[in-house]
């Protein structure tokens, strides 16, 4: 049986992408958390908190996105 095609706006893929780069960038965040000092940027004198926040941050933006792309999916109606 074959599944039904759905037609998807171009929010979706926004959001997905987004949801995408948010996700990969929390992991590396979390993981990584002196990847800012590689680029010369040390707004708290190694102290962590701006890392933390941006962990916070990064987390909040991939649920948002991620949450988006799943209404959006669940609104559009398989093609006919």
């Amino acid at each position: 049986m074959k599944t039904p095609h759905r037609r998807f706006r171009t929010r979706f893929r926004v959001e997905v992408v987004s949801a995408s780069l948010f996700g990969a960038l929390f992991v590396l965040t979390l993981f990584r958390r002196d990847w800012l000092e590689a680029f010369g940027i040390e707004p708290d004198h190694h102290d962590g908190t701006v890392e933390w926040l941006l962990v916070a941050g990064l987390f909040v933006l991939f649920a948002l996105c991620a949450v988006s792309a799943r209404l959006e999916w669940r609104r559009t109606a398989p093609a006919r």
